[in-house]
């Protein structure tokens, strides 16, 4: 909780300056959730956050999470010293606690995700249905689209003097960060069940509640540094927004969380088809093992939904043009609440009457999932991360980080082993590894490919307690596919 005030604060911070992503490329988009381990036939619960047809058919009674927690974040422009991993320092200092890429050609994007996964449940009504009940509280942040001369003119030594007298320009570059709570209760079916595969299909519909939400996106700014003390901005919009609750922020932040604020409904729905060459041929009447498939493939869209805000009472967007501008004077000074500095730049730009309202949108991304089964203990799947809500027609809204994972696993009934290998839309290819061992479970997909590196732009990490029914002495050691049997 703490860290997504500090972005939210770290936002408004470089957007006033112009710099919006730049300064929170540490920190904490979504993607999948338990990455590798996700689409094993032993995810229970945890596989119906991606996909919630996976509850079909589930091998056993029931499935509970005690608690679990996935946290990612990366950015392209600054790296990291490992060290910093765990002893994060008061004030960081250039080309010791971080480095920057000032000779890159791309635009540069921060981004990253936690969430934490509460108590839930999946049920097995029958060998067909089954229902659940999942409650995570969430957080996503995303900034970029930033050209590298504009990134390096704020990130290093701003101001930046080695830009004096030359025109500098941002088309649109954008920032937001949203926390929310969510409690989701999922149905699940197999919806036809042939003489060579099933079908199966699944739906979560979720009552959102937003804990916290802001935004801010500069567009057609155009300016130049006069001197280090005066700079010229000839055009530009900053459009930004907070929620209100933000002005009235407590500590511990833990009491900030009011499951029932800012109402949204969100919903997930998802399909798999199962092909089964190997059922003897009875159909419908078969009751075969969970994992007993040559092959599935999987579609899910998750995260369809937004939550309405209302803005923090100084909340303006500004027309930014002005002359003889103090670069240091627009920068968020250390303490300074965020009503304060907001009122300080409506006085100091020209502010633009706007909406008192703001809806953000959740980070829809379509998931696909193949899986194939080599011996039933050895597995290789593939799944990939499509963000729905990128691009600039909104700048109010999270969006997921596009990715592509290939996992090879070793499954049994206690022991899983996953080496997930990942690549995301901005080009950086990691490979990790998942270890679940009775009840519990951990990883990480980058783990591997930091290890080998002195200074990392991006980590993750995930872990989760969970208990069902093949973590006790069974009653039969037959049918472990029906569910029924497993009580």
């Amino acid at each position: 909780m703490p860290t997504m005030i500090v972005t939210i604060n770290r936002i408004f911070n470089n957007a006033m300056r112009l710099s919006l992503p730049l300064l929170l490329l540490s920190h904490a988009a979504s993607a999948q959730t338990f990455p590798g381990y996700h689409t094993s036939n032993y995810a229970g619960i945890h596989g119906v956050i991606s996909n919630p047809a996976t509850a079909a058919g589930y091998r056993y009674k029931w499935d509970v999470n005690i608690i679990g927690a996935d946290v990612k974040a990366g950015n392209t422009y600054a790296r990291f010293p490992k060290s910093l991993l765990f002893n994060i320092p008061d004030t960081f200092k250039r080309n010791r606690d971080y480095f920057l890429d000032t000779a890159a050609q791309r635009q540069q994007n921060g981004w990253g995700m936690a969430e934490i996964v509460m108590p839930s449940i999946l049920y097995a009504i029958d060998e067909k249905q089954s229902v659940s009940f999942i409650w995570r509280l969430r957080s996503s942040g995303n900034g970029g689209n930033v050209p590298t001369p504009i990134a390096n003119f704020f990130g290093d030594n701003y101001p930046n003097v080695s830009y004096t007298g030359k025109g500098l320009n941002v088309e649109h570059t954008a920032v937001t960060a949203h926390m929310w709570n969510e409690f989701g209760l999922s149905y699940a079916r197999v919806l036809k069940n042939g003489y060579d595969g099933r079908l199966k299909g699944g739906i979560t519909v979720k009552i959102l509640g937003g804990i916290a939400a802001g935004y801010a996106a500069v567009t057609d700014a155009g300016f130049v540094l006069n001197t280090k003390r005066n700079a010229t901005i000839t055009s530009g919009m900053l459009r930004y927004g907070y929620s209100e609750q933000l002005d009235d922020w407590q500590k511990p932040p833990v009491r900030n969380v009011k499951f029932f604020n800012n109402l949204g409904v969100g919903v997930d729905i998802g399909f798999i088809y199962e092909y089964r060459p190997d059922n003897g041929g009875f159909g419908p009447y078969e009751t075969s093992d969970a994992d007993d498939y040559k092959f599935r493939i999987g579609v899910s869209v998750t995260d369809i939904g937004k939550i309405r805000y209302t803005k923090g009472k100084n909340n303006r967007d500004l027309d930014l043009r002005k002359d003889n501008v103090d670069p240091n004077a627009i920068t968020y000074k250390k303490n300074e609440s965020l009503q304060q500095y907001a009122r300080r730049l409506n006085n100091y730009f020209t502010p633009v009457d706007s909406s008192e309202e703001f809806v953000m949108t959740l980070p829809a991304a379509l998931n696909l999932m193949g899986d194939y089964n080599i011996d039933n203990r050895f597995f290789v799947s593939a799944s990939a991360v499509i963000a729905l809500t990128a691009g600039k027609q909104s700048i109010t809204k999270t969006y997921a980080l596009t990715q592509l994972l290939i996992t090879p696993r070793y499954e049994t009934e206690m022991f899983g082993a996953y080496l997930p290998l990942v690549i995301n839309h901005n080009g950086q290819a990691d490979a990790g590894v998942g270890v679940r061992y009775g009840p519990l479970v951990l990883g990480s997909y980058s783990i591997l490919s930091d290890l080998f590196q002195r200074r990392v732009n991006h980590a993750d990490a995930f872990v989760a307690l969970r208990l069902n029914p093949g973590m006790f002495k069974r009653k039969s050691s037959k049918g472990i596919g029906c569910p029924v049997n497993n009580q």
